[in-house]
This record gives structure tokens, sequence and C-alpha cells, in this order.
């Protein structure tokens, strides 16, 4: 984080140490109309640099900020949009690489025709923005409806205007292309415009590496989050797959429950890891086939506080501690390990503890058979208003009815 922060000081210092010398070049002494067309000069230089800098100011927030947030579609068109706002560019577009086709492809645009969308697949040399990408240089072409390589790439009427092609790169390797066009009133990109695209794509290039490096570290924590579960199953051997069956169907209620796309992810590891603290319990207990002694209850009552003992020291999965810690709280107060009731448990507690009952009573346990889904429907639906929030409990049997329709089962 500190280095990114150090090139983006120093850019932002090589940028004003440039206008500083441009205005220290003008001479005080001009005739009156060249004073006034030097202050007219400079006080668009500012304006310039001031667009820059809020430019560069939301997309490093986005990659310092809401890395964790923000879908790789969004941040695209943030660099497209800022990059047509900042040279005042009508259209433009931006093209990544993909591994799988070896083909650039368009993930942004502004003003760009979805038939030229869909129907353009570049391959590195081939084209305009092929070579840019493939040689690493900026290339500017002032007549693209008499360029052949770039008609026949990326044809359309709509694209005839002059305009650039700068490689994206991160550690010097191009991973994409921004093409912007000019109005074609104007003859040619500025001195500013080339310099500021420079700065305005080597920030978002680190901004992307920052998106992701975050999706890496999520995707190591899902798999850890994972391989717990599986030790849990292993350890309550009557479950079988309970924890990857709960995960699928709490993604599912969240999304029906319009969860912003984070709460969903902690709901979704919740959902794995929230029996995570039958670690800690006898085995001889939790395979007992018979009632449980009153002992053995409080025992097993145990196991959402050693759960979030376990997350609760890992930053990332606090969220995800909390709700494993109140998956056993009913909504009218009368659970544990706390007693809180209503709006006072987590929301992806509630979720979790409707879709834990409901995976119970369709499974065989120790001291009985799987119940029927008719009988289960009908329990959840007594429970709503005392053990389940009846708003999961209504969006839960939505989409039972509706999506997961599971084979019946002998009571």
């Amino acid at each position: 984080m500190t280095y990114i922060l150090a090139i983006i000081i120093a850019l932002l210092l090589a940028v004003i140490g440039w206008l500083l010398n441009k205005v220290y070049a003008m001479k005080l002494d001009k005739p009156s109309s060249e004073t006034e067309e030097r202050d007219l000069s400079l006080n668009n230089t500012w304006n310039k640099f001031d667009e820059l800098l809020t430019s560069l100011l939301t997309i490093h927030e986005i990659g310092i900020v809401n890395a964790g947030s923000i879908k790789k579609e969004d941040f695209f068109q943030t660099v497209v949009d800022s990059a047509c706002e900042l040279i005042h560019s009508p259209r433009g577009s931006m093209m990544v690489f993909d591994e799988a086709t070896k083909e650039l492809k368009i993930v942004a645009s502004k003003n760009i025709s979805r038939e030229v969308i869909e129907n353009t697949h570049i391959k590195p040399g081939q084209g305009i923005a092929g070579r840019a990408f493939e040689t690493g240089e900026t290339i500017f072409v002032t007549d693209p409806e008499h360029n052949t390589q770039y008609k026949d790439f990326m044809g359309g009427e709509e694209q005839k205007d002059p305009f650039i092609a700068l490689p994206l790169k991160v550690k010097d390797k191009p991973f994409g292309v921004l093409n912007l066009h000019l109005l074609r009133k104007k003859e040619s990109f500025t001195d500013y415009d080339l310099k500021f695209l420079t700065l305005l794509a080597g920030e978002s290039a680190i901004t992307l590496e920052n998106i992701k490096l975050y999706e890496s570290i999520e995707n190591f924590y899902l798999e850890m989050v994972q391989t717990l579960a599986r030790v849990i199953d292993a350890k309550d051997a009557y479950t079988g797959d309970h924890a990857g069956r709960a995960r699928q169907k709490a993604r599912a209620l969240a999304e029906e429950l319009h969860m912003p796309d984070q709460m969903i992810k902690y709901v979704e590891y919740a959902a794995l890891l929230h029996d995570i603290g039958k670690i800690g319990i006898d085995g001889g207990i939790l395979s007992k086939p018979g009632r449980l002694t009153e002992e053995e209850y409080n025992e097993i009552k145990k196991h959402p506080a050693i759960g979030y003992q376990i997350l609760s020291p890992i930053h990332f999965l606090g969220p995800v501690a909390q709700m494993v810690l109140y998956h056993q709280e009913w909504y009218n107060g009368m659970g544990y390990p706390e007693g809180l009731k209503g709006e006072e448990i987590p929301l992806g507690a509630r979720i979790v503890a409707t879709i834990d009952a409901w995976d119970a009573m369709m499974s065989d346990r120790p001291y009985r058979k799987a119940l029927s889904r008719e009988i289960g429907i009908s329990e959840l639906s007594k429970g709503a208003g005392k053990q389940f929030d009846p708003l999961v409990v209504s969006a839960f049997l939505k989409l039972e009815n509706k999506e997961w329709q599971e084979p019946k089962t002998g009571a």
C-alpha cells in the first residue's frame, strides 16, 4: 500500500513540477492581449490539472478503499468515463486481453455500438489496438476511415474520428488497451492530453492489480473456509455435506433478500462455518443416538462461542464470526448464547439459523430418519416469529418451492 501511495505522490509531484515550469516560462512583460491569452492558458492548465487530480483520486479510492466491493466491470467503466471526461472525448473503450481466447475484447465503452462491442475480437499485433498492445507503445491515428488495419478490425460508421490507442501495463507488461476518440474539429491530442492520459493509465493499472490481489486473498480465504467446513463435516459424521448445502442455499437466500454483494459473501462463509465450534465438542456427544442429558446439551450449546473464538482473530472473517456466534439465537429471544431477539440478531445469523434447521430436518440423524419435505415446511412455518425470522422463512420457502424442489424422503 505504501508503495502505491509513493508512486501516486511521485506522479503528482512530476505533474506539478511540469506545470510550474510552464508558469515560470511565461513572461510577465507581454502586451495586454498576450497577457490575457497567457492568463487564459494558465487557467486552462490548472483546470486540466484539477480534472486529472479528481480522476486519479476517484480511481485511487476504488483501489484502496473499495477493492473488495467493486466489480471489475464497474471499475473498467470508471476508467473509460474518467479518461473521456479528462480530454473531452466523445467516445472511448477499454480492451482487456483474454488469456483463454488469446484476444483483446472490449470490456467497457462510451458511445460505442453494441454491434462493434460484440464483434470486436483482436489478436495481439492485429489492428491499431492490437499493435499498441503487442508493442507497448501509444499509437495515434489521424484518419481511421482510410486506415486499413483499423477499418478491418474496428469498422463501423461511428469509428471515423481520430483516436489514440494507449497500452495499459502492469510492470511493463500490457494487459489491455485504452482507446479514445477525438472530436473531428480537433486536429490532434495535446501534450496535456498525452501526459495526463499516461498518468491515468498508470494509476488504473495499479488499481486493477490491487483488485486482483484482493480477489486472490479472498480465494485463499474461501479455500481455507472450505477446508475447515470439510473438517467439521468429518467430525460430525451424520451431517454429510451439510456445510456445502448450507452455503449454496445461504447465497441464494441472501440474494433473494437483496443483501449487498460483500455481505452475501459473508453469509455464504457463515453458512460454511457456522458449526466450526463443534471441533471443540466431544465426538461421542455429537454422534449419540439417544436423547442428550442436560449436561451434554449444555456442552453442545458452547459451539457458537467456540466458533466465534476461532474466527474472530481473523480480521477478514470478523462479520462472519458474529453470524456464527448468533446463529442459535431465536427470533423471540429464547435462544443462546445471549438471548438476543428480532433485529438484534444479525440478518446473516437469522439466515443461517433457518437454513441450518431446514437441513437438520431434511437429514438423517442418529436418533431419527430425515423428515418429509411437507413436515419440514410445516415446522418452519410454525417457527416463524418464534424461532425464526418470518421474513427469512417466507423468502426461504419461496426459493424452496421455486428453485430447490428437493425429492421427497420418507418420514
